[in-house]
């Protein structure tokens, strides 16, 4: 037996992203959004309402960077999902995030966020809400890299649990991707 839950944005896991812009002062804003996702090779796409100052400040610069959120800056995370940067212009320094200039869009980057995506944006539509990206850059702070990549037991990601509104984490492998070239019930 089933329930239905009726058309709503449930899907596991949903990332949390960390949207960096800078206003027209070049004060920088992060939000955190998690109706987002990779919609290309060199794209990533989210739902964001055009009340946000990111988007004010994202269709005036024409850039963003996309960090993850992770376990150790949970509580920073959460807190700059919770509070408008139009009401609170130094949110990101009351979260105790440190920023830099990205070296290759006009966003910041937030020092304690191990990973981040540098973005131009390709296109804003008003009426749905949806900003497209084009990624310019993955960057990754040493500290999360093992052999030269990228790993999630050091990154500790968040992901999203919308039915729960819980922060789960990311970091477990259980199983090789792209691996299984025979079906379940060929194998002996």
């Amino acid at each position: 037996m089933r329930k239905d839950f009726g058309a709503k944005p449930l899907t596991y896991p949903q990332p949390v992203y960390m949207i960096g812009t800078y206003d027209e002062q070049g004060n920088p804003d992060v939000m955190n959004a998690a109706w987002g996702g990779i919609s290309n090779d060199t794209e990533i796409s989210f739902c964001l309402a055009r009340t946000h100052k990111t988007v004010a400040n994202l269709k005036k610069t024409g850039a963003f960077t996309v960090s993850m959120a992770t376990v150790d800056q949970l509580a920073a995370c959460d807190y700059l999902g919770l509070v408008s940067g139009n009401q609170v212009p130094d949110k990101v320094a009351r979260a105790g995030f440190h920023t830099e200039k990205s070296s290759r869009v006009n966003a910041p980057v937030i020092a304690e966020l191990p990973m981040v995506l540098e973005c131009r944006v390709k296109s804003y539509d008003e009426e749905n809400e949806r900003l497209v990206g084009e990624i310019l850059n993955v960057s990754a702070d040493e500290s999360i890299l093992t052999d030269g990549k990228i790993d999630p037991a050091k990154l500790r990601p968040l992901v999203l649990d919308p039915v729960n509104h819980t922060y789960l984490v990311a970091e477990q492998a259980v199983g090789k991707a792209f691996a299984h070239t025979k079906a379940p019930g060929e194998i002996k």
